[in-house]
């Protein structure tokens, strides 16, 4: 997962505000919390900074994908396992009696299911990292044998 110290690393560092940030740590950590983009830093559309915009754009990539919670689940990784479906304590407190007894969800309020052969995240505002009360669970991490599922 890429950092902020590394986007930071790859922007102009000239603080212009032209981006509308105070200076440009705060345009690195906009960028990794999607909410800005490359092309806002209009300095980094200069030919002089031409490598460091195409790099920033490659290293940002992967974050395109996130859900609002920062989760991307990586299907090409995915062997459908359902580890995760059992393990995310969101999934056992709305589905006692189906995600959380290691059977298919029995209903709408859970975060992940195995569809087709691959985890599919939906409700994803139940998730504990979303919201005011924040938390850094990885309860669907931990078990995941593959690495499919990451928070950027």
């Amino acid at each position: 997962m890429v950092t902020v110290m590394e986007i930071y690393q790859l922007l102009p560092k000239t603080n212009c505000k032209k981006c509308g940030e105070s200076t440009c740590m705060a345009f690195a950590v906009s960028l990794l919390g999607r909410k800005k983009q490359v092309v806002e830093c209009t300095p980094l559309l200069e030919e002089n900074f031409k490598k460091q915009k195409e790099k920033l754009e490659t290293i940002l990539l992967p974050c395109a994908g996130a859900q609002e919670t920062g989760m991307i689940v990586h299907t090409e990784l995915c062997t459908g396992c359902g580890n995760c479906v059992v393990a995310c304590p969101v999934d056992v407190a709305n589905d006692p009696h189906g995600a959380g007894m290691g059977c298919a969800p029995t209903n709408d309020k859970v975060i992940f299911k195995v569809i087709d052969g691959k985890v599919v995240a939906s409700n994803i505002k139940e998730c504990r990292r979303f919201g005011k009360n924040k938390v850094l669970c990885y309860a669907c991490i931990d078990p995941c044998p593959t690495g499919a599922i990451e928070f950027v």
